[in-house]
């Protein structure tokens, strides 16, 4: 592998600023394929909600980590981490460049910084999300997660030791590693990764970003995001799953089960989208150096991806 084969590129950046629509020709230029680092994105049949590509939208471009979960599913960070390492070398090995884009941090540290425990500070939005999901779904069933994901842990915390469940809970989904590793460090966290990372991060100015949030939530509804909503409801959903209970989604299912008017599930979708996209930001200062471009009023993908393309190869010059 040269070189230039070993440095892989991550397109990151807050929900709706435009990364999907310059990753397409990004990719035809590195002849890349991408691997998606979005963590609802892994669900089937959350299409809309997700702002997950169409078949049209990807370009031809092959795309990896989409649809591989179901909402029962408890997919991971070390889920996560386990196939993008995999698929990696799968791309490599047919001679092809791998593109990662998403906007989940969790998702991006993985791969880039294969953090352990020991490296692990605390993360206060991470935490305040756990605290989140127990108020709302209650401690058993996030143990029952940690069972899951570390059986060797759950046998040492109690269900009802709260501050335990959630430090371990915030050490496995930030890191993908198990919690009962606790400083161990094997031979791969020893190496950190055989490839050399480069962050490219999309941002916009904020009033700017929070227009683009509103057009993205009003596109969702006239594309179907309530037909598809009321269509799991009607099937083999209670919408009491995981990725049901997640961003936008609570409020369509609340919607559709009469609990609430469309303009009032909308408001908060739209303010609890601009919330996150702060958190995103905030979490990527935590990364290594990001080269950040800020995008204009008007975005042209393949201007944009002309100029990361023209960073990349510079770089290389």
């Amino acid at each position: 592998m040269s070189q230039v084969d070993r440095e892989l590129i991550v397109l990151l950046g807050p929900t709706a600023v435009g990364k999907t629509a310059v990753s397409i020709p990004l990719a035809r230029a590195l002849d890349a394929e991408i691997i998606s680092a979005d963590s609802r994105q892994v669900y089937y049949a959350l299409d809309i909600g997700t702002a997950k590509p169409t078949m049209s939208e990807r370009g031809g471009v092959r795309h990896h980590l989409i649809d591989i979960a179901t909402l029962e599913s408890d997919f991971t960070v070390a889920d996560f981490q386990r196939l993008a390492l995999q698929t990696l070398e799968e791309i490599h090995r047919r001679g092809k460049r791998a593109l990662i884009v998403g906007g989940t941090g969790l998702y991006i540290r993985a791969l880039v910084d294969r953090p352990t425990y020991q490296d692990q500070p605390p993360i206060p939005e991470l935490r305040r999300e756990i605290l989140e999901e127990i108020a709302d779904r209650g401690a058993q069933a996030l143990y029952d997660e940690l069972v899951a994901s570390d059986p060797e842990a759950a046998a040492k915390i109690h269900p009802n030791n709260l501050p335990r469940l959630v430090r371990a809970l915030e050490v496995i989904r930030s890191t993908g590693r198990r919690f009962s590793d606790g400083v161990k460090r094997d031979q791969e966290t020893r190496e950190r990764s055989s490839y050399r990372w480069r962050l490219i991060g999309l941002t916009a100015e904020r009033e700017r970003l929070y227009e683009r949030i509103n057009r993205r939530v009003t596109k969702m509804i006239h594309s179907g995001w309530v037909e598809e909503v009321w269509s799991l409801l009607s099937g083999p959903c209670s919408g009491d799953e995981k990725p049901l209970k997640g961003l936008g989604y609570r409020d369509i299912v609340a919607y559709v089960r009469g609990e609430k008017s469309l303009d009032a599930a909308l408001e908060l979708i739209r303010r609890d989208t601009r919330r996150f996209a702060k958190r995103q930001m905030t979490y990527f200062r935590r990364l290594q150096a990001i080269h950040w471009i800020e995008l204009g009023a008007e975005v042209d993908p393949q201007e944009i991806a002309g100029m990361i393309l023209e960073l990349v190869e510079g770089n290389h010059a």
